[in-house]
């Protein structure tokens, strides 16, 4: 069955983020950054139809010279978002970066954006960083953001993925946004994304996977300790350290020839499965002679987790399967645990079936510009893709694609036709 998919145009808006706060109420963050070329920065609602309508609802313009929202997390039940905005140039020349924000999104007589709160997590006089990930908890007490160091223009933006030379994670509550662990120094690669279970963090940097314990003090948390750790005063020294208890490398997949550069940009947990989760690598093919640039490609794994107690953690590969002939942008995972969706560098959007990978769905030239932002809604049946060419693609997901496996399907066909092939040879 082929997806109905509708693309919207957002003119002077190009997107860098976006999340649902219910079923048809999605949010969108995107702008001109933080570079004078007078397109606004600016959060937006928008409500999406049965038929795939875009209606705008509201929007929040940021202050002049403060940058796009470049990351998003959304609790649905709150109706609240947590999203990345740096200060303003003259803040962060003061040290001063209100770079992680919180947002409820209000339906009184009409919707609007109301600031919850704010929290520094880049240190100060890195003026050229910015809060490239936020990452929500299943259970919504925790949200991890990572710094990214930032470039100038949309090109460079998408041509370096965000490089860096040293970034940090920090993990917050997501209540009050204080910090509830010392942050995370990375020096070795860069941060990509990040993934949380009731007791572990996974981080995905472009070298390896790093798996972290949470401490125990988090692990089991009653009213008394949540107003504990949301103490604005409480020092960073005296906050516990996440544990590395687990690194994972680059594993070794056959197709992928002796001399590519491998490094992962991915990484989720399945949402209802804790033995389960995703990641996805960029390979780059050592260059042909006579060839201008390196070939790519990305590959999505399968791991199956084994944790013999809180703190310990094994994984082992259960599959892989290569998705495109270009570099993975971004990625999701519906909530419904059945299907996986992914953007490539060459404007391209697919899905595919989460159990087997096999794939069930491809979008050639999703979007002019290389995808930035993507997500399912909460019930699955729908899956957003956003970009910088300031548009927005909706695709109705097909009730079968939640239901049976592609590889299922193709089963049942193939039992079908056997069944009508034996009927007519008993005819003949």
């Amino acid at each position: 069955m082929r997806a109905q998919h509708t693309t919207h145009s957002l003119p002077a808006f190009p997107i860098y983020s976006c999340a649902f706060i219910s079923d048809d109420l999605l949010v969108a963050g995107g702008g001109g950054g933080a570079s004078r070329s007078g397109i606004k920065n600016k959060l937006r609602l928008f409500r999406i139809s049965v038929k795939r309508k875009l209606e705008s609802l509201a929007e929040f313009e940021l202050d002049k010279d403060e940058d796009a929202p470049m990351s998003m997390a959304a609790h649905i039940e709150s109706r609240t978002i947590v999203c990345g905005i740096n200060s303003a140039v003259a803040k962060l020349q003061k040290g001063e970066n209100e770079n992680c924000r919180k947002f409820l999104i209000d339906s009184g007589d009409e919707f609007k954006f109301t600031l919850l709160g704010t929290r520094g997590t880049i240190s100060p006089g890195n003026a050229e960083d910015y809060q490239r990930l936020s990452v929500l908890s299943n259970d919504a007490q925790f949200v991890a953001v990572g710094s990214e160091r930032e470039v100038t223009s949309y090109k460079e933006r998408l041509a370096t993925m965000m490089l860096t030379s040293k970034v940090q994670l920090t993990l917050l509550s997501y209540e009050g946004l204080s910090p509830v662990a010392r942050p995370i120094l990375v020096s070795k690669g860069e941060i990509y994304d990040a993934t949380l279970s009731a007791t572990h963090l996974i981080l995905a940097t472009s070298v390896n996977l790093l798996v972290y314990a949470l401490p125990a003090t988090l692990r089991s948390r009653g009213k008394e300790k949540d107003a504990i750790i949301d103490n604005l005063h409480t020092p960073i020294d005296s906050l516990p350290d996440l544990q590395l208890v687990k690194i994972l490398d680059v594993p070794t997949i056959s197709s992928i020839p002796v001399g590519a550069t491998v490094t992962f940009r991915a990484s989720r947990l399945h949402p209802s499965d804790v033995n389960l989760f995703y990641s996805v690598i960029n390979v780059t093919l050592p260059r042909a002679p006579k060839a201008k640039t390196a070939k790519k490609q990305a590959y999505i794994l399968k791991w199956r987790v084994s944790t013999a107690d809180d703190v310990s953690f094994s994984a082992i590969l259960e599959g892989s399967r290569k998705i495109s002939e270009g570099s993975l942008t971004c990625f999701d995972v519906s909530p419904n645990g059945k299907l996986l969706a992914f953007g490539v560098s060459d404007y391209s959007l697919g899905i595919l079936d989460a159990n087997s990978l096999a794939p069930l769905l491809s979008i050639l030239k999703a979007h002019e510009f290389p995808i930035t932002a993507l997500r399912f809604n909460p019930s699955s049946k729908l899956l957003v893709s956003g970009g910088v060419d300031s548009s927005i693609r909706i695709v109705a997901i097909p009730e079968k694609f939640g239901g049976l496996s592609w590889s299922v399907t193709i089963l049942i066909m193939l039992a079908i036709l056997g069944v009508i092939f034996a009927v007519m040879l008993s005819r003949a």
